[in-house]
């Protein structure tokens, strides 16, 4: 197949987070991303870095430390990953530090990060792309497949 022909089917969803959390992703060092909802959907998600910065998650420690060094880009595909389970902590622990309680925690695996960030909008929850935004990844990231 050729980097410039998708793979067919619904095989792909984008999800936005914000800066600087996107980044935390990115590194390797945040694995859940925290929702209010379940997610039903399954397999390789599209990193969206949304538009806004959360300028007051930069003071802290924790976060100030992953994304030392790197640039907040927002407002584009930034990385893939593959969502692999979503869960709440039965017990009331955090499965990571990276947890807040109560919240729904999208388990992401196999994370890459784009050359280049592909300029794109997003959305809340998660996001069919555009065959169009899912070539410019493919360009990138040409072993990607469902």
């Amino acid at each position: 197949m050729s980097t410039g022909t998708p793979p067919e089917g619904d095989w792909i969803r984008g999800i936005t987070i914000k800066q600087p959390y996107a980044a935390c992703v990115l590194t390797g060092a945040k694995t859940i991303e925290n929702r209010p909802k379940a997610w039903s959907w399954r397999g390789w998600m599209l990193l969206h870095a949304g538009k806004s910065t959360d300028l007051p998650a930069l003071r802290i420690p924790l976060i100030s430390r992953t994304i030392r060094g790197r640039e907040l880009v927002t407002g584009a595909v930034i990385g893939v990953a593959r969502l692999t389970d979503c869960h709440q902590d039965p017990d009331g622990r955090p499965c990571t530090q990276w947890a807040k309680s109560g919240a729904w925690h999208l388990v992401l695996t196999d994370v890459q990060e784009l050359p280049l960030p592909v300029p794109a909008g997003g959305q809340l929850g998660p996001w069919k792309p555009t065959p169009d935004l899912v070539a410019q990844v493919l360009q990138q990231l040409p072993h990607l497949r469902p």
